[in-house]
């Protein structure tokens, strides 16, 4: 499906309080907006997706997935950084004529969410029915859900947090000296900085499996191998995959901007930001989730008026909340069929 491109020819000032000079954000949505304007789901995605829902989470979204735009006007727009549409490192900037690349601002989840309500606003989408995502894209949802609280009226959080952990940004800066490590980086070029990209990509999949993953699905069935194993071409195949599709740069910046994640900031601290929520709320963590351990979504339920919680046992980690689409369809069938008025409802539900 095409993406279209939403522009917002007016200068767009970050949270830092710097700005950019104009803002393009890409989009794509399928089905069509009923009459009551009540069938809005809007999807925020995480840190290398894109736009294109139906092509990143199928079993999930799909013509004959659970949210399906025969029932669903559904939403997803790339993020500011992101390489699929919207602004960002490798855009021109219009002062000087030449892409950002390193002189790009830095910005953070509030920036992204900001953005995207403009989009929301350019849509005339005044109410949006259910709101979700899941990682990177759990963060703008919940960050939404408190700045803008009556326009959410149902959110889902899925393997995400309220504030980014010292453990999440030390992957992260492990990755950005990868990255930097790479000479080419600093070359100002769309290539720059691709074998230090590569590199990152390895140190963040440690991340999204863990042990029992690999030990698994790179187990060797030769005892006689001392060099070649599945898991170091697993590695190098992961990180080409990503080189191919993506650039350094915004994955810098990216990786920044989750680093920047505190509901909390500006707000009186967590526990309040998350207390201005009024959506009806669906918390899912997996229990094998190295990157977002289970106790931050279980800190989401707690901390969260009307909310309830799904404990997700995958096998594959943190990458669960892509995979096992029929848990999650299974959970989100649960939750909507569940009265949360007032009331804190533990739904458990395994994969």
């Amino acid at each position: 499906m095409n993406t279209e491109i939403f522009k917002y020819n007016k200068s767009f000032k970050l949270e830092s309080g710097k700005q950019l000079p104009e803002l393009q954000i890409g989009f794509n949505t399928y089905g069509t907006l009923n009459k009551n304007r009540d069938n809005v789901v809007w999807v925020c995605h995480a840190l290398t997706a894109n736009s294109d829902v139906f092509d990143w989470w199928k079993g999930l979204f799909g013509e004959h997935d659970h949210f399906n735009p025969a029932e669903y006007f559904i939403v997803c727009a790339n993020i500011i950084g992101s390489a699929y549409g919207s602004t960002n490192p490798l855009s021109i900037n219009p002062v000087t004529g030449h892409p950002f690349y390193l002189a790009f601002p830095q910005f953070t989840v509030r920036d992204m969410v900001k953005a995207h309500q403009l989009l929301a606003d350019h849509l005339q989408i005044d109410h949006i029915e259910i709101l979700l995502g899941g990682s990177l894209g759990g963060q703008q949802a919940a960050e939404w859900a408190i700045s803008e609280p009556d326009r959410i009226k149902n959110l889902i959080l899925i393997a995400t947090n309220a504030k980014h952990s010292a453990w999440g940004i030390a992957f992260n800066e492990s990755q950005r000296l990868a990255i930097s490590a790479d000479r080419t980086f600093y070359s100002n070029t769309p290539d720059g900085g691709k074998k230090g990209l590569k590199a990152a990509r390895s140190i963040a999949l440690l991340s999204y499996r863990n042990y029992k993953t690999y030990g698994i699905t790179q187990q060797e069935e030769k005892d006689s191998l001392v060099d070649g194993y599945k898991a170091s071409s697993y590695q190098n195949y992961q990180g080409e995959k990503l080189v191919n599709r993506f650039n350094a740069y915004s994955y810098w910046y990216l990786s920044k901007s989750m680093d920047s994640h505190n509901v909390g900031r500006g707000r009186r601290g967590v526990e309040k930001a998350l207390s201005l929520i009024k959506a009806r709320t669906l918390v899912i963590g997996i229990k094998s989730d190295v990157l977002f351990p289970i106790e931050e979504q279980q800190y989401l339920f707690r901390h969260i008026s009307k909310s309830a919680f799904a404990e997700l046992d995958s096998f594959y980690g943190h990458d669960g909340f892509l995979i096992e689409t029929e848990a999650l369809t299974n959970i989100i069938t649960s939750f909507f069929k569940t009265d949360v008025k007032g009331k804190i409802i533990e739904l458990q539900r395994t994969a």
